[in-house]
């Protein structure tokens, strides 16, 4: 297995054609230890031209890739689940390193990705066509799906590993050749997944690293043999992908941003309820597109609730990702510290009540770390950036409600439409919120409402650009396209039919 090397002077390089690949620019970026503030390794930007090699690479291997037996392929998704799941200690601890997260969330990024592995891995039973036998006198018509050829992911920072096994999977197991852009902020990962792909048996080429920033990006999104763009992350990057590629006459998948909204009927357990917040608001960070940021609160509850709250803000330990018993760490950048900090100091200023204070926060022996501690605001009106952005930071705002018409109508005026959940022992109610919310992913008493791999994942609104929602049967529509065949045989006249057992004349 590739081994990762963090020494400073260590450059972390592309993954082309089935091996590491330098390219051909001496440009890198720093990767840093979000626990200690330091750098530990270097990444190297790519050129127009690296990537001009990837999908060059890519595009040889698709013609045989995409003619190879589904078996087959259905045969090298099973052996690289075997080898995923048996590295997921190494890494989820690669993971930590580099971005910060405690192991044991990496690991269960690690596993949500299995899912989809999993999924992919029966392909044969999502590849089936239909058949109409004598749909005219001496007609049949049948349908199948093929693959389109070289796509391409561009994955975020804050799931290294899922995200990328979101896409992947599917994608190469339709028939397609895969092209990776990881985050330059985390990268080894995309080189242990590209190491673990080439042991299972793939050939080179049908998945390839290139790591870089908005050079790399740009030369994807633009590139004539590219023919579809996948997109986590970011809601105006999500935005620019979708218009770019689609300039460019490429299918598009571009997830965006999130604010995502949990309420808090009166009939609720506020203990659980406070327990569940706590793990959406504060797991990872909070740096995940489902994290739960806002707290839709029913009045006659709320001071209970912000209590129960504040309690289990304060019972997280935030210490760096590998010590035992840690439930929080870092962030990912000492700017992403500021920039959460300074929302927080805003919304004071401008009437909210900080009830838990996570700024300043150090770790005695990790002072040049990026930590942020577990925050609490109350009383946030939606006109503050601390309503209206996504933090991406461990702060949760309680915006508190007459009951739950008016909860469903704060959810519904927000422009993103990710996920939501509703705590509530009414299963009218549920019912009620789960049919009017304008959002794509529901939770009823679930904080973190992710689908299972067999359905998909996606939001509405400024959350989504594009048709498809992402992996599940939405990802296997989006890697390939449809092709009906009408066919008849006329009789030949002439024709002599010989079977078995007939005496020879």
């Amino acid at each position: 297995m590739t081994t990762i090397d963090h020494r400073i002077d260590h450059r972390i390089e592309h993954w082309i054609d089935g091996a590491p690949a330098a390219g051909v620019s001496d440009l890198t970026l720093p990767v840093y230890d979000p626990a200690s503030g330091t750098q530990i390794a270097s990444v190297r930007m790519a050129t127009a031209s690296d990537v001009d090699a990837a999908v060059a690479s890519a595009a040889k291997a698709f013609e045989v890739w995409s003619n190879t037996a589904v078996s087959k392929r259905s045969a090298v998704l099973f052996r690289f689940r075997e080898l995923l799941a048996a590295g997921v200690d190494e890494l989820a601890r690669l993971v930590s390193r580099e971005h910060g997260k405690v192991v044991s969330d990496a690991a269960g990024e690690i596993a949500r990705g299995l899912e989809v592995v999993e999924f992919a891995c029966g392909v044969p039973q999502l590849l089936k066509g239909e058949y109409s036998d004598e749909a005219a006198t001496g007609v049949d018509v049948y349908s199948f799906r093929q693959p389109l050829g070289v796509v391409a992911g561009i994955t975020p920072f804050n799931f290294p590993v899922m995200v990328p096994l979101w896409m992947a999977p599917i994608a190469i197991a339709t028939g397609n050749a895969f092209v990776l852009k990881p985050s330059e902020r985390d990268p080894s990962a995309s080189l242990f997944l590209a190491d673990l792909w080439k042991r299972a048996g793939l050939p080179d080429g049908v998945f390839n690293v290139v790591q870089g920033d908005r050079t790399a990006v740009d030369a994807l999104l633009t590139h004539p043999d590219v023919a579809a763009v996948s997109f986590v992350g970011s809601t105006p990057i999500a935005r620019y992908i979708h218009a770019t590629a689609t300039e460019h006459r490429k299918r598009v998948q571009a997830l965006g941003g999130a604010k995502n909204h949990a309420v808090v009927l009166r009939d609720a357990d506020l203990d659980q309820v406070a327990a569940h917040l706590a793990a959406a608001a504060f797991g990872a960070a909070g740096e995940r597109c489902m994290a739960i940021s806002v707290a839709v609160v029913e009045d006659a509850v709320a001071d209970d609730l912000v209590a129960a709250l504040a309690r289990e803000a304060r019972a997280v330990k935030v210490a760096p990702g590998d010590e035992p018993g840690a439930d929080m760490g870092p962030v990912i950048t000492r700017a992403a510290v500021d920039r959460i900090e300074a929302i927080v100091s805003e919304a004071e200023r401008d009437g909210a009540r900080v009830v838990v204070d996570g700024r300043g926060f150090t770790v005695p022996g990790h002072e040049e770390g990026f930590f942020v501690g577990p925050t609490v605001l109350d009383g946030v009106a939606r006109s503050l950036r601390a309503y209206e952005e996504e933090i991406f930071g461990p702060v949760v705002a309680v915006v508190r409600v007459s009951g739950l018409a008016e909860a469903i109508q704060v959810v519904n005026a927000n422009p993103y439409g990710n996920g939501t959940a509703i705590f509530t022992s009414s299963g009218e109610a549920a019912r009620t919120f789960t049919r009017e919310v304008s959002v794509g992913m529901v939770g009823v008493n679930v904080p973190i409402p992710v689908p299972v791999a067999s359905h998909s994942f996606g939001g509405w609104k400024d959350s989504l650009f594009g048709e498809n929602h992402i992996y599940g049967p939405d990802g296997v529509h989006f890697y390939t396209r449809g092709k009906v065949v009408t066919q008849r045989w006329p009789r030949q006249a002439a024709a002599t039919y010989h079977f078995a057992g007939d005496a020879e004349s």
